[in-house]
């Protein structure tokens, strides 16, 4: 198939070699031109900007958008609302809030555009594992593009969620317990560090043991294995921890709908105290994000 993808960072770079990988046509544009040089001489078609990218993709049109969430999704999908034509499909790949999708999707139907909303995890490790994708909007339109998604999948890696917002509601989720797992672990790892064994622990050999068939043993475990393989005691790094917006939209959802979520909601205020303090546990939190997604974490 043909792709068009806007937005070439961290995940969005992988994407494109994967999809190129799996002999889909990509058409490649980003902001920092040296990105698209790169993914062309992969294979790609680059596109120096948005009309370029439209005019190399053939009706009708399918263009995902890799982007942070916010200000940069909004312009480029106004600015799309205009060159696209009616029965081209938009995407959204990133980690956007599920209201904004409607939005978004009311204010492209009346040009016929589709619109779908894709919550995407794998971080810089997806070329190589695959990309687990959570999708929502219309269900003809999913089953139109499921080649792309078997490509950027691992096997049972992605799933129609539902309708417009469906799909980064379940990311939103995602995101939230991902947080809760995150601070189970670095309390668990402050908890040793303190204790009367701390100067007989090998951080990394503990992390290592844990995932040899134990019941907390999970792929965050095994970077924070490599992370402390890098930095014994994490002590290059600050415990200063920022959230991206997902966990604070899983709290505001649990408080609409009354959901006790009590162990999300505490991780979410952990990273909120982390920028006032620099604790071990906040390295922790640290380390894991820049490990599994490549965020940048603050040097001391």
């Amino acid at each position: 198939m043909q792709i068009g993808i806007v937005g070439l960072g961290r995940m969005g770079m992988n994407m494109a070699r994967r999809w190129l990988q799996g002999g889909h046509q990509v058409v490649a544009y980003d902001l920092a031109e040296n990105n698209v040089k790169e993914i062309e001489n992969e294979g790609a078609y680059g596109a120096r900007s948005l009309g370029e990218l439209v005019e190399k993709l053939k009706p009708p049109r399918t263009v995902w958008l890799m982007l942070p969430a916010g200000k940069a999704v909004d312009e480029s999908i106004k600015t799309f609302s205009d060159m696209l034509s009616s029965g081209d499909i938009l995407i959204d790949g990133g980690n956007s809030y599920y209201k904004d999708d409607m939005k978004r999707a009311e204010m492209l139907a009346p040009k016929g555009i589709h619109y779908m909303d894709i919550g995407v995890s794998g971080g810089i490790w997806g070329l190589k594992a695959g990309y687990c994708m959570m999708v929502g909007g219309n269900k003809t339109d999913f089953k139109h593009l499921e080649p792309l998604f078997k490509t950027l999948a691992p096997k049972d890696g992605y799933l129609y969620c539902g309708a417009t917002g469906a799909g980064h509601f379940v990311k939103m989720v995602h995101n939230g317990i991902e947080y809760a797992m995150m601070q189970a672990y670095a309390e668990g790892f402050d908890i040793l560090k303190a204790s009367p064994y701390s100067q007989q622990l090998n951080f990394q050999a503990v992390s290592h043991l844990w995932n040899q068939g134990s019941v907390i043993r999970s792929w965050l475990l095994e970077l924070l294995e490599s992370a402390f393989e890098k930095d014994p005691e994490l002590k290059t790094i600050k415990g200063y921890v920022e959230d991206s917006g997902e966990g604070r939209w899983t709290v505001e959802q649990a408080i609409d709908t009354a959901v006790p979520a009590t162990t999300i909601a505490h991780a979410l205020f952990t990273r909120f105290r982390s920028r006032k303090e620099d604790c071990f546990s906040d390295k922790i939190l640290a380390a894991l994000r820049h490990e599994f997604g490549g965020h940048a974490v603050v040097k001391k």
